[in-house]
């Protein structure tokens, strides 16, 4: 019988030690976990060194990491857009994730304000006398600064940087000018549509050592932190991340039905960047794998290439939700240290200028926190409370920056659904119940 007519043989099992990717980051996560918590029995001499050195394995990582986000977002998005060769198009999806995201981070603040009012977690907590200085910090954005800010005088400076948004807006535009030249612009079309999959194949070969960069990530926070700041601030930990639960189940699982998004694939196609995001608490280590794993779910290019990078500014779905409770907290622990009620009026109040300057919040340094002691200082709020929830920062991050993730990758699909242009064939093949878990390194379709 003829060579090419027998059937393909079938793929060799997998032995019980050859881990997929997302198994490996587990497992990344497990002994990070238990190394920090070693470390965090050594003495702060000691513990020092081994912590300089488990930074350096991370940053490596993140590093690689970061390299790669400007070219990626420039090349996804001219090639998204441009393909399609409709500026109507573009448009009717820019304003459609905008809407989006301004229901779900409002959703998420209605969220984290009924959450810290039903656990209470500042009730007993005693401020010490103002702690720390806020003169040297940036101030939040107002929205005419946002607006600026999302224009590039320089795309080398932007991308120098890792500003998303301001290379999703010079993109856009880009994009639309090859649109405008026609035919001439084909060579550039081709060329972003090649460096997008050079990349997505840079991304593969980065991924290999992200279990390394996870476990030194989630060693360094661990050994830092310890428990003793779970015993202080324990009740405020478990209120975020009650909240958080509740929101992603309640609100995030509402849009999934709604938007009738395939839960089991889509679970599947996120667990990765998901973990990154919680173990690293860095949005940006999961942007490329978020890249390329939802466009194997079935969102086009183009809408992945806008909706990701612009929810990085304006779907912090985490960040809008820990602003409420952070915020919350500190009046309750204001209430119990002077006796100063803050009324829930007051919090509605506090909770629409956050709709507003929670929006910036990814423009400014020291991200969140930026936002909160501005939040604070405007309704005559003790600032003191802000450094203390410092203390436990770097697991409230954790919690947050992962939920912003799942957020926005919810929100590529949708944005897609709307438009009529997600693939549910693609993601039954790739992630269906009979699928093959996807391998590291494998490359959008």
């Amino acid at each position: 019988m003829p060579h090419e007519s027998s059937p393909d043989p079938a793929p060799a099992p997998r032995r019980w030690y050859q881990l997929n990717l997302t198994q490996q980051i587990l497992l990344g996560l497990v002994l990070g976990c238990l190394v920090g918590w070693w470390m965090s029995t050594l003495a702060p001499d000691a513990r020092k060194g081994w912590e300089e050195s488990f930074k350096v394995v991370r940053d490596v990582f993140l590093h690689l990491i970061k390299v790669m986000i400007a070219p990626l977002i420039f090349a996804s998005v001219v090639q998204g857009f441009a393909g399609t060769g409709d500026m109507k198009k573009a448009r009717r999806i820019g304003w459609k994730s905008l809407l989006y995201f301004e229901i779900v981070t409002t959703l998420a603040l209605v969220v984290g304000l009924l959450a810290v009012n039903l656990a209470q977690p500042g009730s007993g907590v005693k401020l010490a006398a103002e702690a720390g200085s806020t003169t040297a910090l940036a101030k939040p954005q107002t929205l005419s600064q946002i607006i600026l800010h999302m224009l590039p005088t320089s795309l080398m400076d932007a991308m120098e940087r890792n500003d998303v948004l301001q290379v999703v807006c010079f993109a856009v535009f880009f994009a639309m000018a090859v649109i405008a030249a026609g035919e001439a612009g084909r060579p550039v079309l081709e060329f972003c549509g090649s460096l997008t999959n050079v990349m997505f194949k840079f991304a593969g070969i980065i991924m290999k050592f992200a279990p390394f960069g996870v476990g030194a990530a989630i060693a360094v926070t661990v050994g830092q932190q310890g428990l003793g700041s779970l015993i202080t601030l324990g009740k405020l930990v478990l209120t975020l991340y009650a909240a958080l639960v509740v929101f992603v189940i309640v609100v995030l699982g509402a849009v999934i039905w709604i938007a009738r998004v395939p839960l089991r694939p889509f679970a599947r196609a996120v667990r990765e960047p998901f973990t990154l995001a919680f173990a690293t608490a860095n949005s940006e280590a999961a942007l490329p794998k978020a890249f390329e794993l939802m466009e194997r779910l079935g969102v086009p290019r183009g809408i992945v290439g806008f909706v990701l990078p612009a929810g990085y500014s304006f779907n912090l779905d985490g960040s809008t939700l820990h602003l409420a409770v952070a915020s919350v907290f500190v009046a309750q622990a204001a209430e119990t240290t002077t006796g100063i009620h803050f009324s829930i009026e007051q919090q509605v109040t506090m909770m629409l200028m956050l709709m507003l300057t929670s929006k910036g919040v990814a423009a400014v340094p020291r991200a969140s926190f930026v936002v909160l002691v501005a939040a604070l200082e405007s309704f005559h709020l003790p600032v003191a409370g802000a450094f203390l929830i410092l203390g436990v920062d770097a697991l409230l991050d954790m919690a947050r920056t992962s939920v912003n993730v799942l957020g926005n990758c919810l929100a590529s699909v949708v944005v897609a659904r709307w438009e009529g242009e997600f693939d549910d064939a693609k993601a039954q093949a790739n992630f269906g119940s009979s699928a093959a878990a996807p391998r590291e390194g494998s490359t959008a379709s």
